[in-house]
């Protein structure tokens, strides 16, 4: 699959999160603007960071109807000490196959060490795609004040 643009429904996607449940994100994200993340590890500094600038926004996020769900290649014991050290509280899905996600999404994977290049996106309440950042590489990336931003100009578009 090539990558979605702006029109695309997001694709059906499961993912393992830290503690033995599983999401759908999709379904997680039905009704409310959505933000996706895939991050490439816990090792990344430039994922961690913005996996906290996600959550320092988590209040602002939720004032404004907007979730995020986030997902890598990382085991679930790396994933649960990344969930702890930064006090996440949007889901955190770990152990996702790379090149299946890649395909389904369009993101770009790194084959050694294998992992997901950085990517994100918004996603409007029916579940399809407002905007994507694809990166294939360490930087580039959705940051929440652009999401913000976003979202309020669409919702004052809507009336």
């Amino acid at each position: 699959m090539g990558l979605l643009n702006a029109g695309a429904e997001f694709p059906a996607l499961r993912v393992s999160t830290v503690g033995g449940g599983t999401v759908d994100i999709r379904q997680q994200l039905a009704g409310s603007f959505g933000v996706v993340l895939f991050y490439r590890g816990s090792w990344c500094p430039y994922c961690t960071a913005q996996l906290r600038a996600f959550q320092r926004a988590s209040d602002r996020f939720a004032q404004a109807g907007i979730k995020v769900v986030a997902l890598s290649v990382d085991e679930e014991a790396t994933t649960k000490g990344l969930v702890e050290k930064h006090k996440l509280t949007f889901p955190v899905g770990h152990s996702a196959d790379a090149h299946a996600i890649a395909e389904a999404t369009g993101a770009f994977v790194n084959d050694d060490p294998v992992h997901l290049q950085s990517t994100g996106f918004v996603l409007a309440p029916d579940g399809t795609v407002i905007t994507a950042v694809y990166s294939n590489g360490a930087i580039g990336r959705l940051v929440p004040e652009d999401v913000l931003g976003l979202v309020s100009h669409i919702k004052e578009r809507m009336g």
